[in-house]
């Protein structure tokens, strides 16, 4: 291992959407417990990076309207560079995750949270978070709502969207 590789620490924050009503809820709306509604996002080079309804954004670590994380998972080490890592944030910002392929279910926040996780460390996120959409719809009252819910594009306030390598 060359010992003059800079290595760059790679953080998973989660933040529950639900703000704790999903726990005491989820048994009587949908008949199973559900500990949370996950948003993620990737925190790397001082950073906070997630994908909404508006695309690719960034901010300071925990500096949408979210606030804090409720929980940070450390994901590894990465040798991608920060130059690296907007090109390639660009690129996905340009083609698979722009805004107007957000789909609550399919293809979210927690869905490019994973794929920036594999592509950065080779670790997934927990499996409970990219799961959950499954485990709603698999009730019969996550299929009467899934119509609204498919509607919803959520974009925490706060970040600025990534257009080319830059915020804009």
């Amino acid at each position: 291992m060359d010992n003059n590789v800079t290595r760059y620490n790679v953080q998973l924050y989660i933040y529950d959407l639900s703000r704790g009503m999903a726990r005491s809820l989820s048994p009587i709306m949908l008949g199973k417990q559900l500990d949370g509604i996950w948003h993620t996002a990737i925190v790397a080079y001082g950073e906070e990076f997630f994908y909404g309804g508006e695309g690719i954004s960034s901010c300071p670590p925990g500096g949408t309207m979210l606030g804090p994380p409720d929980t940070v998972v450390e994901l590894g080490e990465t040798e991608v560079t920060e130059e690296i890592f907007m090109e390639y944030l660009s690129s996905l910002g340009e083609s698979t995750y722009r805004g107007d392929k957000y789909r609550l279910f399919e293809h979210n926040c927690n869905t490019f949270t994973n794929e920036v996780a594999q592509f950065m460390t080779g670790n997934s996120i927990p499996s409970h978070i990219t799961d959950l959409p499954s485990e709603v719809l698999s009730t019969p009252f996550g299929q009467i709502l899934r119509p609204i819910l498919d509607s919803i594009h959520i974009a925490p306030p706060g970040g600025n969207v990534i257009n080319r390598g830059r915020n804009v």
